[in-house]
């Protein structure tokens, strides 16, 4: 199963939602006639900060913790073929083609596949400048575009 909460939720949108429905209801809290307004008008809203709570930091962290694979040591070969991908439970080859562009800082390598897919190398996993420099002369030669900051 593969969640997508991005696709869903609007997060500018949702947090412009949450403010305009809140300030109704302090509004409407103002007057004596339409009290009821405001209390249904910040309870709505209240819900919905919830939920983008529950979206965006509770259900990611919960989801991440029941799948057993992301748990599992990993194991990545690069070669000019591609990068091997290993792990308890995945044995797979993957062609540098996937990968449409790159950003590289002092800290990690991410690797784009789509528009919100990526895989992450951290440059801690390089034992020494020697290996690092070699896959970044890799990375040049088999992704199109490469965005580096501070490296």
């Amino acid at each position: 199963m593969r969640l997508h909460y991005a696709s869903v939720l609007r997060l500018k949108l949702d947090i412009v939602v949450i403010v305009v429905v809140a300030s109704l209801g302090v509004y409407e809290l103002q007057t004596p006639d339409s009290r009821w307004y405001g209390i249904v008008s910040l309870s709505l809203s209240a819900v919905l900060a919830l939920l983008l709570v529950a979206a965006f930091w509770v259900i990611p962290v919960l989801a991440f913790r029941r799948e057993p694979k992301f748990r599992d040591e990993y194991s990545l070969t690069f070669s000019p073929e591609g990068i091997h991908f290993h792990t308890a439970h995945i044995d797979s080859q993957i062609q540098w083609s996937l990968y449409s562009r790159a950003l590289v800082d002092a800290y990690s390598y991410v690797l784009y596949y789509g528009t919100r897919s990526f895989s992450v190398v951290p440059t801690r996993v390089f034992e020494n400048a020697d290996q690092r420099a070699a896959f970044d002369r890799l990375l040049s030669e088999k992704i199109p575009k490469i965005i580096r900051k501070g490296t």
